[in-house]
């Protein structure tokens, strides 16, 4: 008896989609009854069987994995072990990439811009963020970070920096519109320079033995440079996954994991429900949350298993009293879920921002192949190899520049008018027309540290600026207006008693003095287009 073909539940082997098999090389299968065996004749050079509901042949005759069942091979015969086409494990589980394999991964700068760059299965967010730093040239190579951003649950989160982009990449959903948002981000570590101010003694618990003789400030200082954390405590406001209600329960944080207490404030272990493992939860800030989920507040994050869908109804959401309160629960997290992984991260990034701020390799392999140089003759220019003679025409070009330069001021306006300086418009620092809101949303997106800055133009005052700064958890907005002063025109925050030049010179000088400002100028808000 000849059998065309075997079939089960599914149809095991078929002819290849992509060569054609001759019908005079057609596999034929005899059946005896005394022996009980398949007894199979083939040409030698027939080709080997593919499996349905497999990928296609690549040109290589190579075969991949697909979600089929594992099924053996009845006739190994066929070809040798190392060429099988039959896959032999399991044919279910997708197989992790193998550390030499690269892949394209997508990074947004925002909604328009965007860039493709190419990484290996074990590239970091760090690495990820170096190579489209050192690409769009940017000259502050620090403090940026990778951010999952999905846009339909309105959750964000800012990866850490030794976590790797495909792994993360590989919890998503296959059709979704999350994406990797490449900013900056000061506030990743700022926790441990400043800890005390990122958890409130209220909010620190009591029980733990290691208080005993010490202070809240000590201990939060003590346990965060050693790469730990205190446990946190306080009231939430609750959502729970599939309900629209929202409900203010007792929470606490622990290594062990986060607790809820059934019965008021009370943290007798009779009364704590386990609500989750620290080790398999990931925590999302939520940005429209009273659009999204009818929240109470605006200072609202989520916590998701890392193994669940990113559906609605899997998020627990939780809603903090204030801007204070959320940051130290999600800091919290991030403590007792990574720790010393966090502490020597830090310390990584501030060993390569001490050895770029010592030296500098674009300036130096920039001033070794740069030599003074003397145009005054007839025939043409000359090295001038005299070191004394180099230092005397570099004064006299710097008082030439000077001369110029103030030539330049004193020169009387035309007949349209003073002309402002332009030079901030190349600068980081200034994002032109953004409304008061967005500016209030770029500093918040990137960290929300004291000291951060942006400059824009003034929607209300023609002409004017408006200097946008970070300090204390808000922003505050300073009106920066034009004065003319003897046919000169300066720029000025206090009423023409401080007077400069342009925006830079006012910049620079914040930068070193405070002023009639709260804090200095100390991290620009800066936004590229990859």
């Amino acid at each position: 008896m000849e059998v065309k073909g075997c079939r089960s539940e599914v149809e095991v082997f078929r002819r290849s989609p992509v060569e054609t098999v001759p019908r005079r090389h057609s596999v034929s299968v005899k059946y005896s009854p005394s022996s009980q065996n398949l007894q199979m004749s083939t040409p030698r050079s027939s080709l080997p069987l593919s499996i349905r509901n497999s990928h296609s042949v690549s040109s290589k005759g190579e075969f991949r994995a697909s979600s089929a069942p594992l099924i053996p091979n009845p006739f190994p015969e066929l070809c040798s072990p190392t060429q099988s086409p039959v896959l032999t494990g399991s044919l279910g589980v997708r197989d992790p990439p193998s550390d030499s394999s690269t892949h394209v991964v997508r990074v947004f700068s925002d909604a328009t811009h965007s860039r493709s760059v190419l990484v290996s299965s074990r590239a970091t967010a760090h690495d990820v963020c170096q190579m489209l730093a050192q690409s769009a040239h940017c000259t502050d190579e620090e403090s940026w970070a990778l951010i999952e951003h999905h846009t339909a649950l309105g959750l964000e989160r800012c990866l850490e920096d030794h976590e790797l982009v495909l792994q993360v990449q590989s919890s998503w959903p296959v059709e979704g519109d999350t994406k990797l948002l490449f900013r900056k981000n000061y506030a990743k570590y700022e926790f441990f320079k400043k800890p005390v101010s990122f958890f409130p003694e209220h909010m620190i618990s009591d029980s733990a033995d290691v208080t005993k003789g010490m202070t809240s400030s000590e201990l939060v200082q003590n346990m965060v440079k050693s790469g730990s954390c205190p446990e946190i405590q306080g009231f939430l406001h609750v959502r729970e996954g599939g309900k629209k209600s929202w409900k203010k329960l007792y929470f606490v944080l622990r290594r062990s994991g986060l607790y809820c207490s059934s019965k008021g404030q009370s943290k007798e272990p009779r009364h704590l429900q386990f609500t989750g493992d620290l080790e398999d939860l990931n925590v999302f800030t939520v940005f429209n949350g009273r659009k999204h989920y009818g929240a109470p507040g605006e200072h609202i994050f989520c916590i998701k298993s890392s193994k669940e869908r990113f559906r609605s109804q899997d998020l627990k959401l939780m809603c903090a009293d204030s801007e204070q309160s959320r940051t130290c629960w999600i800091t919290a997290f991030r403590l007792f879920k990574h720790g010393t992984q966090l502490q020597q991260n830090y310390q990584l990034s501030q060993s390569r921002l001490h050895k770029s701020s010592k030296s500098d390799p674009k300036f130096t392999d920039r001033d070794e192949s740069m030599v003074a140089m003397d145009f005054s003759g007839k025939n043409g220019g000359r090295v001038i190899q005299n070191p004394h003679e180099a230092h005397n025409a570099e004064q006299e070009e710097g008082h030439s520049w000077r001369k110029r330069e103030a030539l330049r001021h004193s020169l009387p306006p035309n007949s349209h008018g003073s002309q402002l300086p332009s030079v901030h418009r190349v600068q980081p620092w200034f994002h032109g027309g953004v409304s008061r809101t967005k500016a209030e949303r770029l500093l918040e997106e990137q960290g929300g540290v004291d000291g951060m800055y942006l400059i824009r133009d003034s929607q209300l005052h023609v002409q004017c600026f408006v200097l946008s700064l970070w300090h204390e958890l808000k922003t505050k907005h300073y009106l920066i207006i034009p004065l003319e002063k003897g046919d000169r025109q300066y720029f000025t925050m206090d009423d023409g008693v401080t007077l400069f030049s342009d925006l830079l010179q006012l910049v620079e000088f914040h930068q070193i003095n405070r002023g009639t400002l709260p804090v200095c100028l100390k991290h620009p808000c800066t936004c590229i287009a990859l």
